[in-house]
């Protein structure tokens, strides 16, 4: 082949094109499963954040997924609300997805889907404080899990817990329990079933160092807030798992992809954008389209959609 076919091919073309020159019979991989991720929708009364989120639905609808992602800060706040403000948000949200969802949805939890931790003393006690206001609106026993579908395993982390110091505010992790449950489910998946992750805040991103003015010191600096703090840990348990082939987030309203180890980690933009502002730094309201193959392999393509800022 020539120096443009080799280029253009990438790694599954080019194995193609490789097995016609050779004249080999090579199977053809098959896409068991298309995914539309949709992240950081901040649905709220103002702003026509609704029938943005709604028209986003709809623009990923028109690509034929089986599976909707709804991947964390689906409403725009609970840390700093009053529960009914939060409520509000939520039948938002919900009224959303059964207006414009037609297929099977699955969520992950993102900070602002936290209810009353910027307000720990007056809502501690109640018993919808933290994540189990959202988990009951999305019908979620546990705010992580995993299930099978298409033949790959699928996971599903919750990324945002208080610092441990006790000053406020949360950092990206896992806690212990979720960290072992995460260890005892890959060790439980067969070595030859692929694995996706999803989690709401990136376990592994570049775009995390321009959310923020993170080098003015000097020196680069990204909150733990930003990127998951264990970082090292988790990557070493993906290491010993090589059928773990690639990771899905938001959270920063930016997308890229990070290929590390074996693992491609994808922060796929915000279906708001800039908080439906219009762009955030250079990217506007979108979603991902992540195709998942028979052999293991996967295309992830982030895509905007039209969507004009309301007063």
């Amino acid at each position: 082949m020539d120096r443009r076919e080799f280029f253009g091919a990438g790694a599954t073309g080019l194995a193609t094109v490789a097995g016609a020159r050779l004249g080999l019979n090579l199977p053809e991989r098959k896409r068991v499963l298309r995914i539309a991720h949709l992240t950081d929708m901040h649905v709220q009364p103002e702003k026509g954040a609704q029938a943005g989120f709604e028209k986003g639905l709809e623009a990923c609808q028109s690509q034929s997924p089986d599976l909707i992602f709804c991947g964390g800060d689906l409403i725009m706040d609970a840390l700093g609300t009053d529960l009914g403000r939060a409520q509000k948000q939520w039948d938002l949200f919900t009224a959303g997805v059964k207006a414009s969802a037609g297929v099977p949805v699955r969520y992950a939890l993102g900070n602002h889907d936290v209810w009353g931790w910027n307000n720990i003393d007056k809502h501690k006690d109640h018993a919808l404080f933290g994540k189990q206001h959202a988990q009951d609106q999305l019908e979620l026993a546990s705010p992580y899990y995993s299930f099978t579908q298409a033949g790959w395993r699928i996971i599903v982390l919750d990324s945002t817990h208080r610092k441990l110091d006790g000053s406020g505010g949360y950092t990206a992790r896992l806690d212990d329990g979720q960290f072992e449950w995460l260890s005892d489910t890959l060790a439980g998946t067969p070595k030859d079933q692929p694995v996706l992750v999803l989690s709401h805040i990136p376990i592994f991103c570049a775009c995390a160092f321009l959310d923020g003015d993170n080098e003015k010191s000097g020196n680069w600096q990204v909150p733990g807030a930003w990127m998951h703090i264990d970082v090292r840990r988790i990557k070493d348990l993906f290491l010993k798992h090589p059928n773990v082939k690639l990771a899905l987030s938001g959270h920063i309203h930016l997308a890229d992809r990070v290929d590390y180890l074996g693992v491609s980690y994808f922060c796929n933009g915000a279906v708001s954008g800039g908080w439906w502002g219009g762009k955030y730094q250079e990217f506007g309201n979108g979603y991902a389209i992540v195709d998942l193959f028979d052999d293991g392999s996967f295309e992830n393509k982030y895509m905007e959609y039209a969507w004009t800022p309301k007063a």
